[in-house]
Order: structure tokens, then sequence, then C-alpha cells
């Protein structure tokens, strides 16, 4: 994803960010032998993250998280783990 690129659109952001949410729960929770999460996937979403707000990135993480009936929490940790 090219963040000088003037035909970007909100939409390119939250798809960056929601693809990389999918990929970290298909990768740790549904126990795919199918890897999804790659360094070009997590690149685009913490680039888009810059630009999404914090409302934008919650309502994501929620919305999955009940569709794939993962707990809000635990994803939260899988997307942000502490070190």
């Amino acid at each position: 994803m090219d963040l000088n690129d003037p035909e970007l659109e909100f939409s390119d952001l939250v798809y960056a960010y929601q693809s990389w949410v999918i990929a970290i729960i298909n990768d740790e929770k549904l126990e795919s032998e199918e890897k999804l999460l790659t360094d070009e996937i997590a690149d685009e979403a913490l680039n888009a993250m810059r630009f999404l707000p914090g409302e934008v990135t919650n309502a994501i993480e929620t919305s999955l998280a009940r569709v794939y009936e993962v707990d809000s929490e635990e994803l939260a940790e899988l997307l942000f783990p502490e070190d």
C-alpha cells in the first residue's frame, strides 16, 4: 500500500487493518493449516493504524471477534501482546 498514492481511500486503510486482524484470528485461533499472516499484511496494517481513528480499529476488532467467536480481550492480547 502506497500511502502517497492519491487514489488511496479510507476503505483501503480499513481493508488493510481488517486483513491483519483476520489473519491473526485465522493463525492463532482457528487452528488452520494455512497461515495467512505475512510481513506485507502486517506492514500494511501498521501503516493503516497510523491513519485510522481508534474508534474504527476498535469497531473492526469487535465485529471480527463476534463473527469468529473470539473473546474481545483475548483478541486484544493476540493483536498486541505485551513484551
